[in-house]
């Protein structure tokens, strides 16, 4: 194996700076190709790509046999703030994306309590800004109690989404029938990111599923058919009313065959898990490790899922991080916490995937970063070119390293991946120019902000 390339950081002193920072012979993933080029930064925006051998900075990184990426983004995390600090934090996540090579995170709103409201928003957009580690978008959780106010929510700064639990999870957000779902859509005019699984059939199941059995059987009670059938009925809405949908976490080959007809009013987000994970295997080897919702399915929707990958049908992929304590996750199923950590492994498990030749890099920061960006609308992201917010993962693809649970930040302490040997690794993450991970250690404090988004943002 090849040494890893050290960082050169160079500081020039009693001569005009031309640029605050320039990133040297990096690969450079650009949106028409990969290019060795140079990339200088002022005022934490991209002002240059090209030749800058010629040009000054007050700090250079030698990205030679590095690729710059766009810097990362999972639009689908949970950071659990507010809730239990035992087991993840904003400062605790935000540390976590950054270790794993992330610049921007979207976060969910079944927390304790739930972000259903503008006094509760504006409580976390102010918290978020002394304790995250990135950038940050937020997620507003819509409620029966709340549909009327929900069309002002969604065009609060900061906000990417309103987000519909269609089907019972973690939390106490749920909308599941027909007549409350067609009145959230017509309340508003973004996108709406739905948690897809028909709620009536999952009650209808559980009885039929004892306690104690093993845990293979969540796949079993939160079937294909109960995904499905959520999909269905929310396309019906969404056409109906012409409110767009982004359907999270998609986890059948059913759904990504459907929802190929709707992409007037729909687009996709599959999970690493999903592209990653399946059954049996999975929860014979993991038991409640396994366990998420919508579950991990077999190997014929993980490949349903590559191939959605290869043809366009995914516009994002997220991790859901959803962390639990070790004692919520190893008790007996069913009572067994559904979700699993993800954020920090999100980068390294999908360069892997890189590698070993399931997709591009240029393919990978379209899901990751221009797709994001796309699909919410945030400002200035999503992109390696001049004028956007000088976000960088940069990532080693020489590198080979094995996931370890010992390099975790979330304080659960564990990761479903614990023991993947990952072949290429990210390296350092820069958040508008400033370099916030280098090599395993972030560096300085807290300094992320809010992500603007087109239709909120106010100047």
């Amino acid at each position: 194996m090849r040494q890893r390339p050290q960082f050169v950081f160079c500081h020039t002193r009693g001569r005009m700076t031309h640029f605050d920072l320039i990133l040297k012979n990096g690969r450079c993933v650009l949106p028409w190709g990969v290019e060795t080029a140079d990339v200088g930064v002022r005022d934490g925006k991209i002002a240059a790509i090209g030749d800058l051998r010629t040009s000054e900075a007050a700090e250079t990184i030698d990205c030679a046999h590095l690729h710059v990426m766009p810097g990362l983004t999972d639009p689908h995390v949970h950071l659990r703030d507010p809730g239990d600090p035992a087991v993840e934090t904003m400062e605790t996540g935000t540390r976590a994306a950054v270790l794993g090579g992330i610049t921007a995170v979207f976060d969910m709103p079944n927390t304790a309590p739930s972000i259903t409201s503008k006094a509760q928003l504006d409580w976390k957009r102010g918290y978020a800004a002394e304790h995250s580690w990135c950038d940050i978008g937020f997620y507003v959780g819509a409620g029966k109690s709340n549909i009327p106010d929900l069309a002002a929510l969604e065009l609060e700064p900061n906000v990417c989404a309103v987000k519909v639990f269609a089907g019972s999870s973690t939390g106490d957000l749920l909308v599941e029938d027909d007549a409350s779902l067609e009145a959230v859509m017509r309340s508003g005019r973004r996108r709406i990111a739905y948690h897809s699984e028909d709620e009536y059939r999952l009650q209808e199941r559980k009885p039929l599923y004892a306690a104690g059995g093993p845990h293979r059987l969540h796949a079993e009670w939160r079937d294909v058919e109960c995904a499905f059938l959520g999909t269905r009925r929310l396309m019906a809405l969404a056409r109906k009313t012409g409110r767009p949908a982004h359907i999270l976490h998609v986890s059948t080959e059913e759904e990504l065959g459907y929802l190929r007809d709707f992409r007037d009013v729909a687009s996709v987000e599959v999970l690493l898990n999903h592209l990653t994970q399946y059954g049996p295997e999975a929860y014979d080897r993991l038991g409640g490790y396994a366990v998420m919702n919508p579950p991990i399915r077999d190997k014929r929707h993980m490949e349903a899922a590559w191939r959605a990958i290869a043809d366009g049908t995914v516009d994002t992929i997220g991790s859901d991080h959803a962390p639990h304590s070790r004692e919520a996750k190893e008790r007996p199923w069913p009572a067994t916490a559904a979700g699993l950590t993800g954020v920090q492994t999100l980068v390294p498990m999908m360069l892997d995937h890189v590698s070993a030749g399931r997709l591009s890099l240029s393919r990978l920061a379209d899901l990751l970063a221009a797709g994001p960006a796309r699909i919410y609308g945030s400002v200035g992201k999503g992109r390696l070119a001049a004028g956007y917010d000088a976000d960088f993962t940069l990532v080693d693809m020489g590198a080979v390293r094995t996931i370890e649970e010992s390099w975790i930040a979330s304080p659960c302490g564990w990761t479903p991946f614990a023991g993947h040997v990952c072949h290429g690794w990210p390296v350092a993450t820069v958040v508008r120019g400033k370099a916030v991970m280098r090599e395993d250690t972030v560096l300085g404090a807290p300094a992320g902000r809010p992500v603007p988004f087109a239709e909120t943002h106010r100047v």
